[in-house]
């Protein structure tokens, strides 16, 4: 198809574009807007480093801070592990949380060569999500000797439980707006298209080439009542006189 062809196929159906379009974006709109509940995180960092000691002065080795980076995915399983969330709900029952629901809830990153990690804890309420990420940091700390037989990790620093106007990380429907307006703009066009292939009735004269493969020798345009009252001669005017050839006889009163 040529592109006169993509935008014909796309003009012959640009109601039906236009409609899933704004059908598409209200109701992102409507759910955005009404009908989305906040959802808040909160943060705690974790260091994982461990040194040895050379005349009494704690010195850092290479080998053991790339052991420290080894270890980290290691940790990442162990914080999200039933170990460490059982004893999580049963210290702070106040969280109101099991200890599935803290997992489901908790996610631990660390960017690559770093020997830092980030736990991020989601709640419907920021208070609830910053106390339960500054919970699980604390007791990833205090059983991490008993579990792997060394204590190489400290707490930087916790979420600020106190913090105002925390941001929902799910509340921005400019953006939800701006995502359906072009994914179900994508969907219309390519609906349309699909219609388009799909449709093999002949309304055109192309139509008809395509599919006798034979040329068109004539077409008859379509004409509204307008053009055909335009184009309709007038009617003579009535004359006493009668024309006989190229003479005229006028009868005599």
């Amino acid at each position: 198809m040529e592109l006169k062809e993509y935008i014909q196929t796309v003009m012959k159906r640009k109601w039906l574009i236009i409609s899933i379009v704004l059908v598409a974006c209200i109701l992102s709109g409507i759910k955005g807007f009404f009908y989305t509940t906040p959802v808040y995180s909160a943060s705690a960092k974790l260091v994982v480093n461990q040194s040895y000691e050379y005349n009494g002065i704690s010195m850092l080795d290479y080998n053991l801070i790339q052991t420290n980076l080894m270890v980290i995915n290691s940790y990442k399983e162990i914080i999200k592990s039933k170990a460490i969330m059982d004893k999580v709900a049963a210290a702070y029952p106040d969280l109101g949380l099991s200890s599935d629901q803290l997992i489901s809830g908790v996610s631990v990153s660390s960017s690559n060569e770093s020997q830092i990690m980030d736990i991020t804890f989601a709640s419907t309420s920021y208070p609830q999500a910053a106390k339960a990420v500054n919970a699980i940091a604390k007791i990833f700390k205090g059983q991490n000797p008993s579990i792997m037989k060394v204590d190489n990790v400290t707490v930087l620093n916790e979420a600020n439980v106190s913090a105002t106007n925390p941001h929902p990380i799910n509340m921005d429907p400019f953006s939800s707006l701006m995502i359906s307006f072009i994914v179900s703009a994508m969907l219309a066009v390519g609906l349309a298209f699909l219609l388009d292939y799909m449709d093999d009735t002949i309304k055109t004269e192309r139509d008809i080439e395509k599919a006798l493969e034979l040329p068109m020798l004539t077409l008859i345009t379509k004409m509204d009542r307008s053009e055909l009252k335009r184009k309709r001669p007038s009617k003579p005017q009535s004359h006493t006189s009668t024309q006989v050839g190229e003479s005229t006889y006028v009868p005599a009163k």
